[in-house]
Parts: C-alpha cells; structure tokens; sequence
C-alpha cells in the first residue's frame, strides 16, 4: 500500500473515534455520569444580560442544601446558604398579586386601625 493511502486510512480512524472517546467519557464518573442527583438547578432570576441569581440543591438526604449564588461573568459567588423547604414556594394562581399601592394602603388602614403603635 501506499504512504499517502495508509496516512488517509488512520486520518480517518482518528476523526472516528473521536465521537466515540467523547461518548465514553460522557458515560463516566470523570465525565459527570456519577454526579445525577447530586446537584440540581432550583431557581434562575436574571439581573442583567452578565449577571444572574441562581438558587442550586446540593447533597443528599441529610446533608442537602440549597445555595444561593450570585453568577457573574468573572465569579460565582455563595450568597446564601439554607436547608432545603419541603416543596418549593410558588405563588397561589387564585389570588394575583396586589399592587404595591393597594399594598401600601392596606398596611396603613391596618396601622390605623392598631391605634397608630
């Protein structure tokens, strides 16, 4: 055979196998395949287009925790850090939430009505 011929062959068995490395990889705990259960994403709240909120769950039974993390493009940091809530809170469907007008005068009607203390 020539040269030319078995330097094409073997070109061809590399880019091959490179999908299948990457598939390997994928399917080991050094590629994350272990980790599944170990931390899921919670909450993310956008503050701008670089930077965000991001509440993770982290650990198992006792030992689970969820973070808090303020996400930057140059950092992460942990803001918070607190045990787990038995099911997340989510506002009721029913009852929209009132404006902060109707809100504000609530809370004086409800001053006034306590005797100004």
């Amino acid at each position: 055979m020539p040269t030319g011929f078995t330097s094409l062959l073997w070109f061809i068995a590399i880019i091959a196998m490179i999908p299948v490395a990457l598939w390997l990889l994928k399917r080991t705990p050094m590629g994350g395949a272990n980790a599944q259960g170990l931390m899921r994403s919670l909450a993310v709240l956008p503050i701008s287009p670089s930077q965000r909120l991001v509440t993770v769950e982290v650990g198992h039974g006792d030992e689970k925790r969820w973070l808090v993390l303020g996400v930057t493009g140059q950092s992460i940091t942990t803001l918070h850090t607190m045990l787990p809530h038995d099911a997340p809170v989510a506002p009721s469907p029913a009852m929209p939430p009132l404006p902060f007008a109707q809100l504000l005068d609530k809370l004086r009607q409800a001053k006034g009505a306590d005797g100004g203390r």
